[in-house]
């Protein structure tokens, strides 16, 4: 049991000087003075900020790349690395080589994650048609293993295996019959590319299936400025669209743009694609240059908004309660009561001092104190 005392809380909104309870990995109680419960720990936080964990929804946990050959294969991730960049929940995903890297593997990861304490979740799935899995049906992954609560495709890039609409169409089914059943998101996460189609496929889809709106989960919308404007209008549909903070776009244009244009903000995310590699290629489409992401491209870009004049309270969903809606986990993102004690307290220069998962502390004073084995 910790009692953090005297904290400035962003819950997202600021709550102003609170303290906060911890026990059995929730938030027990939040309040102005909290009586100092027998044999709690008080950690003095009079002089830092409190936020919500951040969740990062789209991570190649086991490593992405490859496009260069054997050799340019990114590594998978630490948990050290997620801690050090304030990500409490982790969402794993595979990216173009589905061959080397198997669902089986981001499944394991996740479930290694989770042993040290973070919460971590995957995606069946992966660029490529048909869509690999480990139970042979994408619906019974999502419904029978616990760390998976959808499926990934790539469009409109000419890495992807040029899905259809039907294909799109039984991806999405499957994954919204899947997240009925299991309570889970059952959402399908789209690779947005650089391919002429843009977002027409998706477009598509919406007007001549059923399927609803919130299934499809556009990411990395900002890598270009058609690309973005198509995202906008989708997001006015009521979809939700997912950027990432290395995109042709600054996170801070979109979001200026999207409020100019009347787009609802709880329909936006920002995820780092940590341990994907960018790629640049000549006209021919041969690879020219390649780099890999960081997760702390999202702590970063976070504190990159309030550079820019994003209020705390407003910056901080994109990377928080908005992620966890989407997600449909309702304990995450947020600070209050009978939610999951996943919380960063951060100093004035916006250094991650402390951080929780699920009551558990995982970083004390900027140093990491995970198990040898989860580092």
């Amino acid at each position: 049991m910790q009692l953090i005392s005297g904290a400035t809380v962003f819950a997202p909104k600021c709550l102003g000087k609170r303290d906060v309870l911890v026990a059995g990995g929730k938030i027990e109680m939040e309040g102005p003075f909290i009586p100092l419960p027998h044999g709690a720990e008080v950690i003095d936080a009079r002089s830092l900020v409190m936020l919500p964990g951040f969740l990062d929804q789209h991570v190649h946990i086991i490593g992405g790349g490859g496009e260069g050959g054997f050799a340019t294969r990114a590594p998978e991730i630490s948990a050290s690395q997620l801690v050090k960049a304030g990500i409490s929940t982790v969402v794993g995903v595979l990216g173009t080589d589905g061959l080397t890297r198997n669902v089986e593997n981001l499944v394991a990861k996740a479930k290694s994650l989770r042993a040290t304490g973070l919460t971590a979740f995957a995606t069946t799935g992966s660029y490529a048609m048909p869509s690999p899995t480990i139970t042979g049906s994408v619906m019974k992954d999502i419904v029978f293993i616990s760390e998976v609560i959808g499926v990934k495709i790539a469009v409109s890039d000419s890495r992807s295996s040029s899905p259809t609409g039907a294909d799109l169409a039984w991806l999405g089914s499957e994954a919204r019959l899947a997240g009925l059943l299991s309570g889970k998101a059952g959402i399908l996460i789209m690779h947005m590319g650089d391919g002429k189609a843009g977002m027409a496929p998706l477009f598509d889809l919406i007007a001549d299936t059923d399927i609803p709106v919130r299934v499809f989960r556009p990411t990395h919308v900002n890598r270009n400025l058609a690309l973005c404007k198509e995202a906008l209008e989708f997001a006015k549909m009521g979809g939700m669209i997912d950027l990432n903070p290395d995109g042709e776009l600054r996170t801070s244009e979109v979001l200026r743009m999207a409020e100019a244009q009347g787009v609802p903000l709880e329909n936006i995310t920002v995820s780092s694609d940590g341990q994907g590699s960018w790629t640049r290629y000549d006209e021919f489409g041969a690879v020219v240059e390649m780099g890999i992401n960081s997760v702390g491209l999202l702590f970063r870009d976070f504190v990159g908004l309030l550079d820019d004049g994003f209020p705390v309270e407003d910056a901080l969903p994109f990377f928080t309660s908005n992620v966890a809606k989407g997600l449909n986990l309702a304990n995450k993102g947020v600070i209050t009561e009978g939610a999951d004690a996943d919380f960063l307290l951060v100093d004035e220069h916006w250094n991650i001092r402390h951080m929780f998962s699920q009551g558990k502390q995982l970083l004390k004073d900027g140093q990491v104190i995970l198990p040898t084995f989860g580092r």
